[in-house]
């Protein structure tokens, strides 16, 4: 009996920490933590206390449903998407496995952010080629507490830019959270190019056609609910 409460409570501290990250993303214009709430809580003499804390995520995957204004982009550029190490393009949606990270959740209002952590999509990317040229990013890392995505860029296979930041995510169209199983299934967050992407491509494919801010598509995030053991 005592096992059941447990994983039922791991299951819920998981949908809890996993469910807040990507409306982190919509809390606020910019990520700088410049809001009121913020600076009051840091002088605050006793630090907020997380609600829920997991210490390693596992499985699944994050999807993302390429946006027609992105592949049409592409097309026009003449760049051909690909994926890489334990990446796939199905379905028109780029699928990159979940190897890891960790989540903190606090209390909405208590902390600014109020979620915190990161979820590794290590050995995987995807690609984009023109000619001679081939442009790699890859071993992807979601922080939430900044909506921000960050990648390794290759260019022909020599790092151009480690740990680049290179997406920018938008949750104001959140679905509502669902579950299956053992699995919590998120939808509908927007994955945007980011400035910085946005100036290394132009600058490796010598055009000034992909803007920042470029709509990417849309965030399918599937994740564990329970622990290993």
């Amino acid at each position: 009996m005592s096992t059941v409460r447990n994983r039922k409570f791991l299951a819920g501290i998981a949908l809890a920490a996993v469910a807040a990250f990507p409306l982190a993303a919509c809390s606020s214009s910019d990520s700088g933590g410049s809001s009121s709430s913020s600076s009051s809580e840091s002088g605050s003499s006793s630090a907020p206390k997380p609600l829920a804390s997991i210490d390693a995520l596992t499985g699944k995957d994050t999807a993302v449903a390429l946006d027609k204004g992105f592949t049409d982009a592409l097309t026009s550029l003449k760049l051909t998407p690909g994926v890489v190490g334990g990446a796939k393009l199905t379905d028109g949606s780029l699928v990159f496995p979940i190897t890891g990270g960790n989540v903190t959740y606090f209390k909405p209002g208590t902390a600014s952010p109020y979620v915190i952590g990161q979820i590794q999509h290590e050995g995987s990317g995807f690609s984009l080629k023109a000619g001679d040229t081939l442009v790699e990013i890859t071993n992807l890392n979601v922080d939430p507490g900044e909506s921000r995505i960050y990648g390794d860029v290759s260019v022909n296979g020599k790092v151009a830019a480690p740990s680049a930041y290179v997406m920018t995510l938008n949750g104001s169209t959140l679905k509502p959270l669902q579950t299956e199983g053992d699995t919590a299934i998120l939808e509908g967050t927007k994955v945007f190019i980011s400035p910085v992407a946005a100036g290394l491509l132009n600058d490796t494919f010598k055009t000034d056609a992909v803007t920042e801010d470029l709509l990417v598509g849309i965030a399918k995030i599937t994740v564990n609910t329970t622990s290993g053991d």
